[in-house]
Protein backbone atom coordinates (compact mmCIF):
# COMPACT_ATOMS: atom_id res chain seq x y z
CA UNK A 1 0.00 0.00 0.00
CA UNK A 2 3.04 2.15 1.03
CA UNK A 3 4.43 1.60 -2.52
CA UNK A 4 1.71 2.47 -4.46
CA UNK A 5 1.42 5.73 -2.21
CA UNK A 6 4.92 6.51 -3.34
CA UNK A 7 4.42 5.83 -7.13
CA UNK A 8 1.07 8.09 -7.01
CA UNK A 9 3.25 10.73 -5.53
CA UNK A 10 6.15 9.94 -7.81
CA UNK A 11 3.99 10.10 -11.14
CA UNK A 12 2.67 13.63 -9.96
CA UNK A 13 5.55 15.13 -9.67
CA UNK A 14 6.28 13.85 -13.05
CA UNK A 15 3.33 15.07 -14.57
CA UNK A 16 3.91 18.34 -12.85
CA UNK A 17 7.24 19.04 -14.02
CA UNK A 18 6.34 18.42 -17.81
CA UNK A 19 3.83 20.65 -17.57
CA UNK A 20 6.25 23.29 -15.99
CA UNK A 21 8.81 22.43 -18.75
CA UNK A 22 5.85 22.94 -21.53
CA UNK A 23 5.13 25.88 -20.04
CA UNK A 24 8.45 27.60 -19.83
CA UNK A 25 9.21 26.69 -23.76
CA UNK A 26 5.94 28.37 -24.41
CA UNK A 27 7.42 31.12 -22.86
CA UNK A 28 10.31 31.73 -23.68
CA UNK A 29 9.29 31.00 -27.71
CA UNK A 30 7.04 34.11 -27.41
CA UNK A 31 9.41 35.87 -25.63
CA UNK A 32 11.99 35.36 -28.81
CA UNK A 33 9.24 34.96 -31.55
CA UNK A 34 9.99 31.42 -32.01
CA UNK A 35 7.37 29.53 -34.23
CA UNK A 36 7.52 25.95 -32.71
CA UNK A 37 5.17 23.60 -34.72
CA UNK A 38 2.06 22.17 -32.86
CA UNK A 39 3.50 18.63 -33.27
CA UNK A 40 6.06 19.63 -30.81
CA UNK A 41 3.63 21.60 -28.29
CA UNK A 42 1.71 19.03 -25.44
CA UNK A 43 -2.07 18.16 -27.13
CA UNK A 44 -3.20 19.78 -23.57
CA UNK A 45 -1.38 23.28 -24.83
CA UNK A 46 -4.23 24.80 -27.34
CA UNK A 47 -2.50 28.19 -27.56
CA UNK A 48 -1.81 29.68 -31.43
CA UNK A 49 2.23 30.67 -30.45
CA UNK A 50 3.78 33.64 -32.94
CA UNK A 51 5.64 33.52 -36.36
CA UNK A 52 9.02 33.95 -36.84
CA UNK A 53 9.82 37.54 -38.22
CA UNK A 54 10.68 38.08 -41.77
CA UNK A 55 13.90 39.07 -42.53
CA UNK A 56 14.25 42.59 -44.51
CA UNK A 57 14.14 42.48 -48.25
CA UNK A 58 16.88 44.78 -49.12
CA UNK A 59 16.11 45.91 -52.33
CA UNK A 60 17.51 48.88 -52.94
CA UNK A 61 18.89 50.01 -56.99
CA UNK A 62 21.92 53.00 -56.49
CA UNK A 63 23.37 54.39 -60.07
CA UNK A 64 26.62 55.97 -59.54
CA UNK A 65 27.96 58.23 -62.11
CA UNK A 66 31.87 57.97 -62.03
CA UNK A 67 32.30 61.55 -63.33
CA UNK A 68 33.94 62.52 -66.49
CA UNK A 69 34.77 58.73 -67.42
CA UNK A 70 34.49 57.03 -71.10
CA UNK A 71 34.63 61.16 -71.73
CA UNK A 72 37.66 63.16 -70.29
CA UNK A 73 40.18 62.76 -67.97
CA UNK A 74 38.67 65.92 -66.08
CA UNK A 75 40.60 68.60 -63.93
CA UNK A 76 43.92 67.34 -63.46
CA UNK A 77 47.37 67.97 -61.91
CA UNK A 78 50.46 68.86 -63.53
CA UNK A 79 54.24 69.21 -62.25
CA UNK A 80 56.85 71.38 -63.13
CA UNK A 81 57.36 70.05 -66.46
CA UNK A 82 53.96 69.93 -67.54
CA UNK A 83 53.58 66.39 -67.14
CA UNK A 84 50.16 65.14 -65.73
CA UNK A 85 50.45 63.79 -62.40
CA UNK A 86 47.07 63.08 -61.37
CA UNK A 87 43.45 63.20 -63.39
CA UNK A 88 40.41 63.71 -61.84
CA UNK A 89 38.75 60.82 -64.02
CA UNK A 90 40.85 58.43 -61.62
CA UNK A 91 40.08 59.71 -58.95
CA UNK A 92 36.30 59.07 -59.62
CA UNK A 93 36.33 55.84 -60.63
CA UNK A 94 38.28 54.84 -58.04
CA UNK A 95 36.13 56.17 -55.14
CA UNK A 96 33.07 54.96 -57.08
CA UNK A 97 34.30 51.32 -57.42
CA UNK A 98 34.74 51.46 -53.48
CA UNK A 99 31.51 52.56 -52.81
CA UNK A 100 29.69 49.92 -55.00
CA UNK A 101 31.46 47.11 -52.86
CA UNK A 102 30.43 49.04 -49.68
CA UNK A 103 27.03 49.07 -51.12
CA UNK A 104 26.82 45.77 -52.48
CA UNK A 105 27.79 44.32 -49.05
CA UNK A 106 24.68 45.33 -47.98
CA UNK A 107 22.60 43.97 -50.49
CA UNK A 108 21.94 47.38 -52.62
CA UNK A 109 21.75 46.61 -56.14
CA UNK A 110 24.73 49.01 -57.70
CA UNK A 111 25.52 49.99 -61.44
CA UNK A 112 28.56 52.21 -61.91
CA UNK A 113 27.59 54.76 -65.18
CA UNK A 114 30.11 56.82 -67.37
CA UNK A 115 29.76 60.57 -67.55
CA UNK A 116 27.05 60.21 -70.71
CA UNK A 117 26.65 56.45 -70.33
CA UNK A 118 22.98 56.05 -72.42
CA UNK A 119 21.78 54.10 -70.05
CA UNK A 120 20.98 57.50 -68.31
CA UNK A 121 18.22 58.01 -70.34
CA UNK A 122 14.97 57.96 -68.33
CA UNK A 123 17.24 56.27 -65.53
CA UNK A 124 14.39 55.50 -62.77
CA UNK A 125 16.54 53.92 -59.69
CA UNK A 126 16.41 54.99 -56.06
CA UNK A 127 19.22 57.29 -56.30
CA UNK A 128 21.59 58.65 -58.71
CA UNK A 129 25.02 60.40 -57.24
CA UNK A 130 27.63 61.65 -59.97
CA UNK A 131 31.18 62.12 -58.51
CA UNK A 132 33.71 64.42 -59.10
CA UNK A 133 36.41 65.93 -57.65
CA UNK A 134 37.33 70.24 -58.03
CA UNK A 135 40.43 71.88 -59.41
CA UNK A 136 44.41 71.42 -58.91
CA UNK A 137 44.32 74.55 -56.65
CA UNK A 138 45.35 75.16 -52.98
CA UNK A 139 41.50 75.01 -52.06
CA UNK A 140 39.99 72.02 -49.54
CA UNK A 141 36.48 71.50 -49.27
CA UNK A 142 33.04 69.22 -50.90
CA UNK A 143 30.20 70.54 -52.41
CA UNK A 144 26.70 68.99 -53.07
CA UNK A 145 23.99 70.02 -55.19
CA UNK A 146 20.74 68.70 -56.75
CA UNK A 147 18.75 69.78 -59.92
CA UNK A 148 18.19 73.57 -60.08
CA UNK A 149 14.34 72.49 -61.49
CA UNK A 150 13.94 69.20 -59.91
CA UNK A 151 10.34 68.50 -59.28
CA UNK A 152 10.84 66.64 -56.08
CA UNK A 153 13.09 68.98 -54.62
CA UNK A 154 12.39 68.30 -50.90
CA UNK A 155 13.60 64.12 -52.27
CA UNK A 156 16.61 65.92 -53.43
CA UNK A 157 17.38 68.09 -51.00
CA UNK A 158 17.51 65.46 -48.54
CA UNK A 159 19.97 63.47 -50.22
CA UNK A 160 22.29 66.67 -50.21
CA UNK A 161 21.34 66.97 -46.55
CA UNK A 162 22.45 63.70 -45.75
CA UNK A 163 25.87 64.53 -47.63
CA UNK A 164 26.17 66.91 -45.99
CA UNK A 165 25.90 65.89 -42.46
CA UNK A 166 27.61 61.82 -43.25
CA UNK A 167 30.35 63.20 -46.02
CA UNK A 168 31.64 66.38 -44.06
CA UNK A 169 31.42 63.98 -40.68
CA UNK A 170 33.62 61.09 -42.23
CA UNK A 171 35.84 62.85 -44.22
CA UNK A 172 36.44 66.00 -41.99
CA UNK A 173 35.94 68.09 -45.14
CA UNK A 174 33.67 71.74 -44.53
CA UNK A 175 31.38 72.59 -47.03
CA UNK A 176 32.55 74.95 -49.53
CA UNK A 177 28.90 76.16 -50.84
CA UNK A 178 30.36 79.23 -52.39
CA UNK A 179 31.78 77.08 -55.44
CA UNK A 180 28.87 75.63 -56.39
CA UNK A 181 28.33 76.35 -60.20
CA UNK A 182 25.47 75.88 -62.75
CA UNK A 183 27.13 73.41 -64.32
CA UNK A 184 26.33 71.57 -60.73
CA UNK A 185 22.74 72.67 -60.76
CA UNK A 186 22.01 72.43 -63.75
CA UNK A 187 23.98 68.97 -64.32
CA UNK A 188 23.50 67.18 -67.93
CA UNK A 189 22.70 63.87 -65.83
CA UNK A 190 19.34 65.73 -64.16
CA UNK A 191 17.95 66.00 -67.19
CA UNK A 192 17.97 62.81 -68.73
CA UNK A 193 16.91 60.40 -65.67
CA UNK A 194 13.16 59.83 -64.84
CA UNK A 195 12.26 63.11 -62.84
CA UNK A 196 11.26 60.91 -60.23
CA UNK A 197 15.08 59.44 -59.72
CA UNK A 198 16.08 61.44 -56.37
CA UNK A 199 19.37 62.80 -57.76
CA UNK A 200 22.60 65.06 -56.66
CA UNK A 201 26.42 65.64 -57.69
CA UNK A 202 29.09 65.54 -55.73
CA UNK A 203 32.27 67.55 -55.98
CA UNK A 204 34.03 65.15 -53.10
CA UNK A 205 37.46 67.67 -52.90
CA UNK A 206 39.66 69.38 -54.68
CA UNK A 207 42.53 67.31 -56.23
CA UNK A 208 45.15 70.53 -54.62
CA UNK A 209 43.87 71.11 -51.38
CA UNK A 210 42.58 67.72 -50.58
CA UNK A 211 44.62 65.59 -52.62
CA UNK A 212 46.11 63.37 -49.97
CA UNK A 213 42.15 62.54 -48.70
CA UNK A 214 41.42 61.83 -52.31
CA UNK A 215 44.46 59.59 -53.39
CA UNK A 216 46.41 57.93 -50.12
CA UNK A 217 42.98 57.93 -47.77
CA UNK A 218 40.48 57.70 -50.69
CA UNK A 219 38.58 54.74 -49.08
CA UNK A 220 37.89 57.59 -46.28
CA UNK A 221 36.15 59.67 -49.17
CA UNK A 222 34.06 56.55 -50.30
CA UNK A 223 32.61 55.43 -47.05
CA UNK A 224 31.72 59.19 -46.31
CA UNK A 225 29.85 58.93 -49.43
CA UNK A 226 28.57 55.63 -48.94
CA UNK A 227 26.89 56.86 -45.38
CA UNK A 228 25.61 59.24 -47.33
CA UNK A 229 23.80 56.89 -49.45
CA UNK A 230 23.06 54.63 -46.99
CA UNK A 231 21.34 57.46 -44.60
CA UNK A 232 19.39 58.60 -47.77
CA UNK A 233 17.92 54.78 -48.48
CA UNK A 234 17.24 54.49 -44.57
CA UNK A 235 14.63 57.48 -44.67
CA UNK A 236 16.68 59.28 -42.31
CA UNK A 237 20.09 60.66 -41.22
CA UNK A 238 22.49 57.76 -40.29
CA UNK A 239 25.15 58.14 -37.59
CA UNK A 240 28.46 59.20 -39.63
CA UNK A 241 31.54 57.39 -38.12
CA UNK A 242 34.29 60.12 -37.54
CA UNK A 243 37.25 60.00 -39.54
CA UNK A 244 40.80 58.42 -38.65
CA UNK A 245 42.94 60.56 -36.42
CA UNK A 246 45.39 60.24 -39.09
CA UNK A 247 43.10 61.32 -41.93
CA UNK A 248 44.00 65.08 -43.02
CA UNK A 249 40.75 67.54 -42.23
CA UNK A 250 42.31 69.72 -45.05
Amino acid sequence: MRRVAIYRIQRFFVIISFVLLAGIIIIAARTFNIGLAWSELPISQNITLPLPMPLPIINESVAIIAGHSGYDSGATCADDAGNTTLTEAEINADVANQVAELLRDDGTSVIILQEYDPRLNNLDVDLLLSLHSDSCINISGYKAAFYLYSTIPEVDGRLVDCIDTNYSAVTGLTKNADTITHNMTEYHAFRKVAPTTPAAILEMGFLGGDRELLTTHADVAARGVTESIRCFLNGKKSTPTPPPTDTPSS
